[in-house]
């Protein structure tokens, strides 16, 4: 599979600055073997500890980089974006580190953590209803007023080369790498670590990972063009949102396939993450693995990557969407 870079939103080149951008403002985070769940599945499995990042998630990568790419002029009218949370905070704290104005549009069924994580860097969320033409609209408003630069929570390309380098840091990280399982929302992850990978090691196989009922990227490949959500209900929330007009054509030349997984299956995978990898992944942080438990034995015998794409985990809400409690066992 060929990397047509030409013909996408960012190169090796991009993710590889971007690397040198945000080294000094956000954590190199491990990469966890498992000894447990390796026995269990069959498989050498690690995970790529997002959730221990700054903001709880990934997107302190694309937010800092995005950020810290801006000149002084546009700088200093500020940033603005949408996002259900962990890329709002990631902004908000990327613009509190360059000293600029950030304005923050999120969907009113944020989670209440995430609201919070916005507000202690100062910045007051708008909130607008949660399809993505909602939070677009709302946006675009802020914008106009503001004269603010909108850094987009995956389709600017700042901001994917910035979690492209997730990848980079795994391939320092595991010696042996056979494939690397990733969530799918908006497709900013997944396309900066394809680009990445498929660039610099493109025997190793990627896999895209998506909820069920938040199943537009599966879609989206089969249509051949971009597919929008057809409902808001999935546990992983920031998995709710369309795939992008940039992420899309990296995600389709790429990808070497693409898992969906159940609500159970995200919960499942959740609890398990914490009881046999004591890592606190929220929902969305826990799909990737979802999809290596349902389809393990494809990967029997090689060394696997799961990406957590985040913690940010609401304990006072145990009933995570109604679906089932996820409690503490008593010792």
């Amino acid at each position: 599979m060929s990397c047509h870079s030409k013909q996408h939103a960012i190169t090796l080149d991009d993710i590889q600055s971007a690397a040198q951008r945000i080294a000094d403002h956000v954590a190199r985070t491990p990469a966890i073997a498992s000894e447990v769940i390796s026995r269990r599945l069959g498989c050498q499995v690690a995970f790529k500890a997002e959730n221990l990042q700054h903001v709880g998630a990934f997107k302190a990568r694309g937010a800092v980089n995005a950020v810290m790419s801006l000149s002084d002029e546009d700088a200093h009218r500020g940033v603005v974006t949408h996002s259900s949370g962990n890329h709002a905070a990631a902004l908000s704290r990327a613009a509190k580190l360059r000293g600029i104005p950030a304005f923050v549009v999120m969907p009113e069924n944020s989670s209440p953590i995430k609201i919070a994580a916005v507000r202690s860097y100062g910045v007051q969320p708008v909130f607008s209803g949660p399809s993505t033409q909602q939070r677009e609209q709302a946006a675009d408003e802020l914008q106009r007023q503001s004269g603010a630069t909108l850094i987009h929570p995956f389709e600017t390309p700042a901001v994917m080369a910035g979690q492209g380098t997730v990848a980079l840091e795994l391939l320092q990280q595991l010696h042996q790498l056979d494939a690397v399982l990733v969530p799918v929302g908006g497709g900013g992850l997944l396309a900066g670590i394809l680009v990445a990978i498929k660039s610099l090691r493109p025997e190793i196989e990627v896999y895209a990972v998506e909820p069920e009922l938040a199943d537009d990227t599966a879609r989206s490949l089969s249509a051949g063009s971009p597919q929008p959500p057809t409902r808001y209900d999935t546990v992983a929330d920031g998995l709710r949102t369309g795939v992008g007009d940039h992420t899309f054509p990296i995600i389709r030349d790429l990808i070497d396939d693409l898992f969906l997984v159940s609500e159970d299956s995200i919960l499942s995978a959740m609890r398990g993450i914490a009881e046999d990898a004591h890592l606190v992944a929220e929902p969305s942080g826990a799909v990737a693995y979802a999809g290596l438990v349902e389809n393990a034995e494809r990967f029997a015998g090689r060394c696997v990557a799961v990406v957590v794409s985040g913690g940010n985990l609401n304990f006072g809400d145990c009933s995570l969407g109604g679906q089932r409690r996820v409690t503490p066992k008593t010792s």
